[in-house]
């Protein structure tokens, strides 16, 4: 029986899919707190929302505070996350063993994430990426972000290859509905950041991976084309 071939390329989200940001969010939330007098919150209170995006990090940062005044501080938030950039997160167990699989299989991997552009680019040198990262698409890079299906499209475009020969892996909602209205197969990332709510099976990805090292095997992958 012929092995079974990695896809021709993966697109990944960046927070709590690739890398474990949680712990520079905490940073920047916390100087906020502190700027305010408040005591710092631990890291288990912010990790669930952090693939929510700044909104959602701030509201629980501060749930007492009113959301349009919650709106006018995500430009300190996100002031403050650039200062932390890098500095606490890391790469979960088992990415760069994951993302050195893919390389020697030939394929090409790329990041599609809503952080908004200037911070993954800032970030992606930092981790080593920036000559292996063969597309990076931000949340204000294009006119729509996920669930909108319209980054996905774009990156693949990118890369030089169909959507549906692409495999995008995500660990929120939106990830997974973004690559089926892209046609993209998808892994839903287990591994990261969920709020107690939230069911990762209802969402109906096409296969579902507790830790990133089951993917350094072609065959723990999604079929394409």
């Amino acid at each position: 029986m012929p092995a079974t071939p990695f896809p021709k390329a993966v697109l990944f989200d960046l927070d709590g899919t690739l890398l474990d940001s949680a712990p520079d969010m905490l940073a920047a939330v916390n100087a906020m707190r502190a700027m305010r007098q408040l005591p710092g919150i631990p890291l288990e209170a912010l990790r669930p929302h952090v693939s929510k995006g700044a909104r959602a990090m701030v509201a629980a940062a501060f749930p007492h505070i009113d959301a349009a005044t919650r709106e006018e501080w995500i430009p300190e938030f996100l002031d403050h996350y650039q200062r932390e950039l890098g500095r606490h997160g890391a790469p979960f167990d088992g990415i760069e063993v994951m993302l050195a699989a893919i390389e020697d299989a030939g394929s090409v991997w790329g990041i599609v994430t809503n952080k908004p552009e200037y911070l993954a680019k800032q970030l992606i040198p930092l981790l080593g990426w920036e000559q292996r990262c063969a597309v990076l698409i931000g949340g204000d890079t294009l006119a729509r972000r996920k669930p909108d299906p319209l980054p996905l499209t774009v990156a693949a475009q990118r890369i030089g290859v169909a959507p549906e020969q692409c495999i995008y892996v995500g660990d929120d909602e939106r990830d997974i509905l973004a690559a089926r209205a892209a046609g993209m197969p998808s892994v839903v990332a287990l591994w990261g950041y969920r709020l107690s709510e939230d069911d990762p099976f209802a969402w109906q990805g096409d296969v579902m991976v507790d830790e990133p090292a089951v993917l350094a095997a072609a065959e723990a992958w999604p079929a394409t084309p």
